[in-house]
């Protein structure tokens, strides 16, 4: 039997990138997946920062299948900086990378089978920036807080635990020279990456994994960096 045979799950962001490949493990494996989307797809077409959007969506999942067993929050939320970002795109950041996140545990919150998993995905931005990135860096440093504050509150009941990615090529990009090299993996990370570490957590192997983050970053913000050490020269 695959590993999660006839299992229902819930996927937001889940027709492009990190997303779309979790989706097409998930399905290898024998589960129901439900995705839902800004991007066309097979299952639901809408906006997760829309309170109604969530509703119908949820309710349809629990329509056809009456619970859930894996629930990945993994759209990604607007990327501006303090120069050009609005009150309101900060919000629709928020919205979309924390809040739906929030309400879809809770709608969903009595109707996870035992045994269940929410995956969180957060960002290894959630611990170090770029210049202009505050809608984004907050939306993954919120998420990364609420899993654990989940963790609790579902304690014994549903396991919640988030991944940071690092750089991920989502567009199979041709890179060379320190693109790679500056990885102490020594190649940039692709979505298989994190799929495999979403379907390991979900999965019986990973039943004492609770509350955690684990950053898969190919080790790039464990690289300490002074200006003229480790060939790294800084230019202000």
């Amino acid at each position: 039997m695959k590993r999660f045979e006839d299992k229902v799950v819930v996927i937001t962001g889940g027709a492009q990138g990190i997303g779309r490949c979790i989706a097409d493990e998930f399905k290898k494996e024998g589960a129901h997946v439900c995705i839902i989307d800004l991007k066309e797809n097979e299952y639901v077409q809408g906006d997760i920062s829309k309170k109604e959007d969530l509703e119908s969506f949820a309710q349809k999942v629990l329509d056809e299948y009456g619970h859930v067993d894996v629930l990945v929050n993994n759209a990604a939320p607007l990327f501006k900086g303090i120069e050009t970002c609005t009150y309101e795109e900060f919000c629709y950041a928020l919205n979309t990378g924390v809040t739906a996140a929030f309400y879809l545990s809770k709608l969903f919150m009595h109707h996870f089978r035992e045994g269940a998993s929410i995956i969180n995905i957060s960002s290894s931005r959630d611990r170090m920036s770029q210049p202009q990135s505050e809608s984004y860096s907050a939306a993954k440093g919120g998420i990364a807080a609420l899993t654990h504050a989940l963790a609790v509150s579902l304690a014994h009941k549903v396991r919640v635990n988030s991944i940071s990615p690092g750089w991920i090529d989502t567009k199979n990009s041709e890179f060379e020279g320190a693109d790679i090299t500056q990885h102490l993996s020594n190649r940039i990370g692709n979505p298989m990456d994190i799929a495999s570490m979403v379907l390991f957590l979900c999965s019986d192997q990973a039943s004492f994994i609770n509350a955690e983050n684990i950053c898969i970053d190919g080790g790039m913000t464990k690289l300490m960096i002074y200006h003229n050490d480790h060939g790294w020269t800084y230019n202000n």
